[in-house]
């Protein structure tokens, strides 16, 4: 009585141990060598004198997540900062600054804060979804006229967090 099955059918069996050797290596190639990618990997595999398929490898490599791109980190570059002064008398030197955060609803806003040096004084703080240049100006110029001082002539210094200093 025939079934109408293929033998081949009837006897495969599967090979559950297979990719463990490539598993092993490719472990310790990725943490001897954390810099390199799957090409490189590759090439190393190879001068060791074993002649796996390259798909294989690859299939292996994706299964254990190997080629998920790694972002380092994001430094900010070296500026030579200058150290910080307080200042010598009122209104010579105002820091600034930008933050930023979120509200309850996932909107992002962000704030300029306006500090006296010398005396450690919050001069302004200007909260909004977005701040323009024209604002940011327009703020400079009202605490300048209520300080009694024309900020782009008597001003010595404006420090900026995370930019170059303003000096004069």
């Amino acid at each position: 009585m025939a079934v109408g099955l293929s033998r081949s059918t009837v006897r495969y069996r599967r090979r559950s141990d297979r990719d463990e050797e490539v598993i092993a290596l490719l472990a310790e190639l990725a943490e001897r060598f954390p810099d390199r990618e799957f090409d490189k990997l590759f090439q190393l595999i190879r001068r060791r004198g074993l002649i796996w398929n390259h798909k294989r490898v690859w299939r292996v490599y994706c299964l254990m997540q190997l080629n998920r791109r790694r972002r380092g980190k994001r430094r900010i570059p070296n500026r030579h900062p200058l150290p910080l002064i307080a200042g010598e008398q009122i209104n010579t030197s105002w820091s600034i600054a930008f933050m930023s955060d979120a509200l309850w609803d996932g909107r992002r806003f962000r704030t300029f804060n306006v500090i006296d040096d010398f005396t450690c004084e919050a001069l302004a703080v200007e909260i909004d979804l977005n701040l323009p240049v024209a604002r940011v100006i327009r703020t400079l110029e009202r605490i300048a006229a209520w300080r009694g001082v024309a900020w782009r002539g008597y001003l010595t210094r404006l420090r900026l967090d995370n930019a170059l200093n303003l000096s004069r």
